[in-house]
């Protein structure tokens, strides 16, 4: 295994907790959870509603990939967290499910939780992995 990379990234959101924004090793490439926090502005307050708030977790992840030179195509797994899970499942579903073609939806497991930092509705962390 070579030598672990941990990415802390410039125009990412700051993180809500001591940890990098991903992490590296020969070739996969773990993306911490991004919440729906602004990338620019990081007191602003949190978009209003699960569509608004998946919106921004998916452009965080954007984000983040691209200042590794990669996209949502090299995404081979999500873990999707929900603190309202039966009220939200749903409209998550529609918005996250529209930044991914049919024919390339990673692998994913979505859990209902008690409680997200900064009262968020949605956390969302991936796994890619750089093309050969």
């Amino acid at each position: 295994m070579s030598t672990p990379i941990f990415h802390k990234l410039n125009a990412a959101p700051v993180p809500v907790a001591p940890f990098s924004h991903a992490a590296e090793s020969d070739g996969w490439i773990f993306v911490s959870g991004q919440m729906p926090t602004d990338p620019v502005i990081d007191d602003a307050p949190l978009p209003e509603g699960i569509i608004a708030q998946t919106r921004q977790v998916m452009d965080n992840l954007i984000i983040v990939l691209d200042e590794l030179d990669l996209g949502l195509e090299h995404v081979l797994q999500a873990r999707v967290y929900l603190t309202h899970f039966k009220q939200d499942y749903a409209e998550m579903n529609n918005t996250y499910a529209s930044y991914f073609p049919i024919n390339g939806r990673p692998a994913r497991t979505c859990v209902g939780v008690t409680a997200l930092a900064r009262d968020a509705l949605v956390e969302i962390d991936i796994l890619a992995r750089r093309p050969s």
